[in-house]
């Protein structure tokens, strides 16, 4: 069995029972939210004998390694590892395989691909000569690069991208049981399919595709596929079959369904300010009258690139069932588009995305579903950025709730984790500070009238509290309504159930207030 184990702490090497001990640090990259403060230690690959259980290591040195997979007859193990010089400095992850019997010291290791960019995810060929892997090859565009699927010799040589012509994001990708094909999850606007292609990168085919949001799958040895998808109205179950006959496995959420009314779910598609096609999701209360004009609100999804896709969303069920129309779309910078749309919010926040997700909330009025006096806006992480923009930009709403957000920009240098990010797209903030001054929401704050509800989790070093407190600060100050939710000892994302329900009662009572 392989295993990811990361470095012991000294004081457990040796066994000294011990008096805290202050943080020494020496890393360019030194924080990850849920890690906190980065050392020298390091999480390596070790392989576990199942009958003796003696555990090996088999990677060391000063590099991270992660995702191994098995070749097929067990004696070797690919994994991905960023093994440059300075691996805080880039985004480079290579596939390397390494002799599962013998640690790297005897100098066992192989470099498979030699990619600037990130290479994750292998898999081996039923044959053992081939691994496919996820590959991004423009890495300076950062998180609106494309990840596409690669291919390599299993020996290294000559890797081919396969899938540079579909333009979009992949991920998981395996061998089907011949050989001959790959299959991999296909993110492409608002879906999420299984899909395949050839070695050759010719002969491309949706394996399981619909208004769908496949999440996950795996494959026997006679090529039926387990996976996992769920649609707008059915939260995500399990299935089985060849191909495109599948058999639902599982009815986990069978009792809650026939004891709820749901959202009836419509994917609109409206022109931004400049013309440019934007796709979205209108949630409609249960009972909906189309002679009536409801309290709507925009929700906003994270990311930036990412996208809201035809998943079973709880948050957009729970405020339709408590009387509100929800807009959600996917404004330019979401994933599911192509490249060229993810990358126009480039050093651009809240400029063309704005007007997108502006444009979601004409269209609802237009058609006779908003109220456009009872309008709220609120997200999480870059919902919450979005966020902050439009209430610094609109006077339209009645009520927001901005999450895990951020509203100056160069307050975060060296105090969240996106160093290299920041300085990829942005540039250093002492060199170019006014790329960074000319999109922060802050330095707009004063045109705020929205009453705004701001949360975050304490220790949250993706996007840190901070930027919640100075805008809580800032509002305040400006004798605006406004409150500050800090949940403590939660990270980016709120985990704590008592916290989870206790957000979700937050939510409505101050669109109830304000909104409704």
């Amino acid at each position: 069995m392989a295993l990811l184990i990361r470095d012991q702490e000294p004081e457990n090497l040796d066994g000294a029972s011990g008096k805290p001990e202050p943080w020494v640090i020496d890393r360019l990259q030194f924080k990850r939210d849920y890690a906190g403060y980065l050392d020298r230690r390091r999480t390596h690959l070790y392989v576990q004998d199942m009958a003796s259980g003696e555990v090996t290591q088999i990677t060391s040195g000063d590099y991270d390694d992660s995702q191994p997979a098995w070749n097929p007859d067990s004696t070797l193990i690919a994994f991905s590892s960023n093994r440059t010089e300075e691996p805080d400095a880039n985004s480079n992850r290579d596939i390397w395989v390494v002799s599962a019997g013998s640690p790297d010291a005897g100098g066992t290791l192989l470099q498979v691909t030699t990619n600037p960019g990130s290479d994750s995810s292998p898999a081996w060929s039923p044959d053992g000569d081939f691994i496919t892997y996820v590959t991004v090859t423009e890495p300076d565009l950062i998180w609106y690069a494309t990840g596409h699927l690669g291919i390599s010799p299993a020996a290294g040589g000559s890797a081919r991208v396969l899938t540079s012509r579909l333009d979009r994001n992949v991920g998981s990708p395996q061998f089907a049981p011949s050989g001959d094909d790959i299959l991999f999850i296909l993110e492409d606007s608002g879906e999420r399919h299984l899909a395949s292609i050839d070695r050759s990168g010719e002969r491309f085919e949706r394996v399981i595709e619909g208004n769908i949001s496949l999440r996950d799958f795996s494959m026997n040895a006679d090529g039926d596929v387990a996976t996992l998808i769920g649609d707008a109205t059915q939260p995500t179950e399990v299935f089985f079959g060849a191909g495109r006959n599948l058999q639902q496995l599982t009815f986990t959420n069978l009792k809650f369904l026939d004891s709820r009314q749901l959202a009836e779910v419509e994917n609109v598609q409206f022109e931004s300010a400049d013309g440019t096609e934007i796709e979205g999701f209108i949630y409609k209360p249960p009972g909906f009258n189309e002679n009536f004009r409801y309290p709507t609100l925009l929700r906003i999804h994270g990311g930036p690139v990412s996208q809201y896709d035809f998943n079973f969303n709880f948050d957009a069920q729970l405020f339709a069932a408590n009387g509100y129309v929800v807009v959600m779309t996917n404004p330019r910078g979401s994933s599911g588009y192509g490249q060229d749309f993810s990358r126009q919010l480039w050093a651009s926040w809240g400029v063309k995305d704005f007007e997108d997700v502006m444009a979601g909330v004409d269209y609802a009025i237009d058609a006779g579903y908003a109220d456009p006096a009872r309008l709220g806006v609120g997200g999480w992480s870059y919902g919450g950025i979005l966020t902050n923009y439009v209430i610094t930009k609109s006077d339209r709403f009645a009520g927001a709730i901005t999450g895990a957000s951020e509203v100056l920009y160069r307050s975060n240098y060296g105090h969240d984790h996106y160093q290299l990010q920041w300085e990829k797209e942005l540039g250093l903030p002492w060199e170019t500070p006014e790329n960074w001054e000319r999109i922060s929401p802050f330095n707009d704050v004063a045109n705020v009238v929205t009453p705004t509800l701001i949360m975050g989790g304490e220790h949250d070093w993706n996007v840190p509290i901070l930027n919640s407190e100075q805008l809580y600060q800032a509002l305040k100050r400006l004798g605006l309504d406004t409150q500050l939710v800090v949940y403590p000892d939660e990270h980016h994302g709120i985990r704590r159930p008592s916290f989870v329900l206790d957000r979700y009662e937050r939510y409505l009572d101050w669109y109830d207030r304000h909104v409704k």
